[in-house]
């Protein structure tokens, strides 16, 4: 699988509340022009397979052209990312919602946050391009 083509790109919950609404102040900060996967689509599947491991699914990552950045771990390089995307081609991204009521209790958005500072993890892609 080439990633090439589509990096920098965010994976990120697709069936979590606040997962989704970080997605979309991303997309927001970056003016469409970050490429944004949801882990439960067939691509955020196939990344997933590929390149990151068992515990992908516990964070939102970060993917550049050398690595993979999980969580707390990703905040830095994703910022740096927003500051410096260049080109005009913006892409009208829409952030798809499949959430349910549960999602959006207070103990869930808790837990969800508090997740994003004690998750991290980076994984070097230099070695996994074929």
């Amino acid at each position: 699988m080439d990633l090439e083509k589509d990096l920098p790109l965010m994976i990120y919950d697709d069936k979590c509340y606040v997962c989704i609404q970080f997605a979309k102040m991303v997309n927001f900060f970056a003016k469409g022009k970050l490429r944004m996967v949801g882990h439960y689509t067939e691509f955020g599947k196939s990344i997933r397979d590929n390149f990151l491991d068992s515990n992908a699914l516990e964070m939102f990552w970060f993917i550049n052209k050398d690595t993979a950045f999980g969580g707390r771990a990703a905040i830095g390089p994703l910022i740096s990312a927003i500051f410096n995307l260049g080109g005009t081609n913006s892409n009208k991204i829409s952030i798809q919602e499949s959430c349910d009521i549960g999602c959006k209790d207070s103990l869930a958005v808790f837990f969800r946050s508090a997740s994003l500072i004690t998750h991290s993890k980076k994984i070097s892609l230099r070695n996994q391009k074929n």
